[in-house]
This record gives structure tokens, sequence and C-alpha cells, in this order.
């Protein structure tokens, strides 16, 4: 009876080690855990239909990172059965709106992170992230360099669970920034959109300071891509319990930095000059501000 149950755990060691195998083949990233795989980094570029069961087949992976134009409705809908994942980053996903009906199924998810998901197409609004909310556990989603705008926010809004969000380079407006005001946020990134066209209007700048001072539950804020002045100061000071205070590619003068440092005691201020050459850069010429 030992002999059998050793000649089948070799066995199965032997299938577990091929397996893993034929993923490393299709470019992947693998970490293992106590002898199965708990971790996977890809680019799904070349992907077909077969290479998405083989990484749907890997069923405990926990943390995954997946980019490509071939993530899609339909072989998103072929990795449904990794419901042990906890985090999730994409980037260049091609879903429709109707496609963020798949991720219902992972139920684990904490973290959830979208960058240029289905960028410049018609068949995705933003809309269909309001889907997400069937998911209890995430906490934590980033959406960045999407041409998406306040529809994906107002979506963005119905997602009560969550408690960090991260967004920079969409399409919002101003009045995209007031659907925060519903999510009981810990932690917030807020950066600029992307211009469209010449006169795009900017949707971060300091009169933006006025929505987020409601959101009395922020403990750690990072603002970046904008002009700003100490006239932020009293809505820094509106917010109860910051206690992280991030400014990173802003143009804002040393002494006004000085005087929120001073204005808010009991927050931590991390503060990253920005030099001339990358303020024409990223501000002036990118940006457009």
């Amino acid at each position: 009876m030992k002999h059998i149950l050793c000649v089948l755990l070799i066995s199965a060691l032997q299938i577990s080690a091929a397996d893993v195998e034929s993923l490393k083949n299709l470019g992947a990233k693998v970490t293992e855990t106590s002898g199965v795989v708990t971790q996977v980094q890809v680019k799904c570029d070349a992907f077909t239909e077969a290479d998405f069961k083989t990484l749907g087949s890997f069923t405990t992976i926990k943390d995954l990172t997946i980019s490509g134009k071939t993530i899609t409705d339909d072989t998103l809908a072929l990795l449904t059965g990794l419901t042990e994942l906890e985090r999730l980053s994409s980037d260049g996903i091609q879903l429709t709106d109707a496609g963020y009906k798949h991720f219902a199924v992972f139920q684990k998810l904490k973290s959830l992170s979208f960058f240029h998901p289905a960028f410049r197409s018609e068949k995705f609004t933003g809309s269909g992230l309001a889907q997400l909310k069937a998911l209890p556990k995430l906490e934590r989603l980033t959406f960045a360099g999407s041409t998406a705008g306040d529809e994906a926010m107002e979506a963005i809004g119905q997602l009560t669970q969550l408690k960090e969000f991260r967004t920079w380079h969409t399409a919002q407006t101003q009045a995209g920034n007031a659907y925060l005001l519903k999510l009981p946020l810990t932690s917030l990134r807020i950066g600029q959109r992307l211009p469209n066209g010449k006169d795009s209007p900017v949707s971060f700048d300091e009169s933006t300071l006025e929505i987020l001072a409601q959101i009395k539950t922020l403990e750690t804020l990072e603002l970046t891509e904008a002009r700003l002045s100490a006239k932020i100061i009293p809505h820094l000071k509106a917010l109860p319990k910051l206690a992280k205070l991030k400014i990173e590619t802003v143009d804002i003068n040393a002494a006004d930095v000085e005087a929120i440092k001073t204005a808010l005691p009991n927050c931590k201020v991390d503060f990253k000059p920005i030099n001339d050459a990358d303020k024409e850069a990223t501000l002036v010429k990118k940006l457009r501000l």
C-alpha cells in the first residue's frame, strides 16, 4: 500500500511539474508556494484560446498580472476558474462594459488594477465597472490610462466596499470627482486627465480639494500632475484623519510646501520637486496645463 501511495505521489508531482513547465513556456514568470502555483506574471499578446485555458487551469493562483489586447470578454471567461484570486493587475485589456460581469466569480479578490483598459474603444464607457460591486472583499482599485471618463467614475462611485482608489490619465472631468464622495476611502491617489483636443478642461486643480475635503475618512492622500499652492491648506486641514500626504509631479512653490507642513503638524508630508524640464515635458506638453 505504501509503495502504491509513493508511486501515485511521484506521478502527481511529475504531472504538476510538467504543467508548470507548460505555463513557463508561455513566457510566464511563476512563483510556487508549498508546491502549488500562487503567483503568475505573463504577457498575453500572442495567447491563443488554448493558452488561456492553460492559464485558467492553475486554480491555485492568488496573484495574477496579465497584459495584452487578446484579453477580451471571451478569453476572460476562460479564466473564471481562478476563484482563489486575491490580486489581479491588468494592462491593455479589451473588455466591453458587458465583459465585467465575469469578475463576479472572483469572490476573494481584494485588489484590482486596470491600466489602459480598452483604450479608445467605443464599446467601453466604464459603466461596466459597476458590476464590481459583486466583489465583497474588493478594497483596492486602480483605474488609469483610460479614454473612459465620468461614466466610469459614476460606476466606481457604486463600489462602496472600496477603501483605496487610484486614478490618473483618464477622460474624467471635475464633475466626475464628486462620485468619490460616495466611497469610505482611507487612501486616494488622484492625477490629471489625459487631454482630448486643445481645450480639454482639467480634471484636477485646487478646486478639486474642496471635494476631497469632504472625504473625512482619508488617511493617505497622493496629489500628482497639477498646479497647486498653499491655498489648499484649509481643505487639507478639514481632513481629520489625514496622516500621510504625498505631492509629486506638481508645480508648487517650495515655500508653499513648507507652509503645508507647518499647517499639518500631525501629517507626514512627502514632497518630490519637479524640475523645469519635467514640468515642460509632462505638465505643459503632455497634459496641457
